[in-house]
């Protein structure tokens, strides 16, 4: 997932990171009855939380990790001691039975010793944050762990992470702004554009202008996932199928579910990217690169980061371009003059194969 940095950069800002990320570095403690423990180690040894050849910085990006420690007692473990301490309990006392705040006093105890005594499972997630773009690529989808991952980011750096939203992109806030467009329809602005993709990924056979001057290639594939509605209300259809030639998808959008999460295939500039993309969080999953020239990566390790780097952020910034290009024309009156007639006609079912249904 990808966030936008909020806030002004501190004076010294080298030197204020590196004391920083020290200070909030991650640090082991086995015998802690803490259920998680988090902080920053080196993405490129993880057993490094001291930073001391401080190797996250790399040209304008900063790298490193986010390492997660946590402990878990087994439930059924715990109810066992528990048993075991209430009946203890009840032969030392001669009591029939064990009172409500005695039993909570028991399992407090028993968690807390059972906690000294196992030891953490690790997490690592990967941070990327391009400093002079103020966005940060953080390598996790789960909400939680980026939730603890925002709040260690603004305890460590006295920055803000907002994430990058459809409906919260400029353009997007500058017709919601403008009262342009109804809220309803701005809330599902993720999912309109990426049934629009698979219309342009078939208008000229995969071929979509990014530019004037420029094409890319991009086709759906291997599971297009559609959905109406939200929350409860919400009913959704899955389809698979080679380049999405799904006439059962298609079908869906004319009853009006529209495109949630697609595989894509995206060819630019003799590279190839595949990957999972989600409409309404513009999250990038699975992403598979392209295939580099590693030649000299064992003589220079940071050739290959900076080359891993600039793919990741030519994947994203290439569905950012395509993703301005549809709010351009999505309200604009190209949209019911142009387009939209030009996707009616693309949804009509082939004859050839309603004959063949018939």
């Amino acid at each position: 997932m990808r966030f936008e940095v909020e806030g002004a950069l501190p004076q010294a800002f080298h030197t204020f990171v590196n004391n920083r990320i020290r200070e909030n570095a991650f640090r082991e403690a086995r015998s802690s009855t803490e259920e998680k423990r988090m902080g920053w180690v080196s993405a490129t040894d993880v057993l490094d939380s001291d930073f001391e050849q401080a190797n996250y910085a790399l040209g304008d990006y900063l790298i490193f990790s986010l390492r997660v420690d946590r402990k878990q007692i087994p439930a059924r473990l715990l109810k066992i001691r528990l048993l075991e301490e209430q009946r203890r309990f009840m032969a030392e006392h001669n009591q029939p039975r064990v009172g409500k705040a005695v039993t909570e006093g028991l399992r407090e105890k028993i968690k807390l010793e059972l906690l000294t005594k196992s030891d953490p499972v690790p997490s690592f997630y990967d941070v990327l944050w391009a400093v002079g773009q103020k966005k940060v690529y953080f390598s996790s989808l789960a909400d939680k762990i980026a939730d603890d991952f925002v709040d260690l980011f603004k305890k460590t750096f006295s920055l803000s992470l907002r994430r990058v939203l459809p409906q919260e992109v400029p353009l997007a806030l500058e017709h919601k702004s403008r009262s342009e467009v109804p809220a309803d329809d701005l809330s599902l602005v993720g999912r309109e554009f990426l049934t629009w993709l698979w219309f342009k990924s078939e208008e000229r056979n995969g071929r979509i202008a990014l530019s004037p001057a420029e094409d890319i290639e991009l086709h759906l594939l291997k599971r297009i996932a559609l959905e109406t509605g939200e929350g409860e209300y919400a009913q959704g259809v899955v389809c698979s199928g080679l380049h999405a030639e799904l006439t059962e998808g298609k079908e869906a959008v004319r009853r009006g579910k529209k495109v949630k999460e697609a595989g894509i295939k995206l060819h630019r500039d003799a590279n190839e990217w595949e990957f999972a993309f989600k409409a309404d969080t513009f999250y990038f999953q699975s992403l598979r690169m392209p295939v580099g020239d590693r030649q000299d990566a064992q003589e220079d390790p940071s050739a290959l980061l900076l080359e891993r780097i600039y793919l990741i952020e030519k994947a994203a910034t290439t569905l950012d371009a395509l993703y301005a290009s549809f709010l351009a024309v999505r309200f604009s009156a190209d949209w019911t003059q142009k387009e939209k007639p030009l996707l009616t006609k693309w949804l009509e079912p082939d004859p050839a194969s309603a004959a063949g249904r018939g």
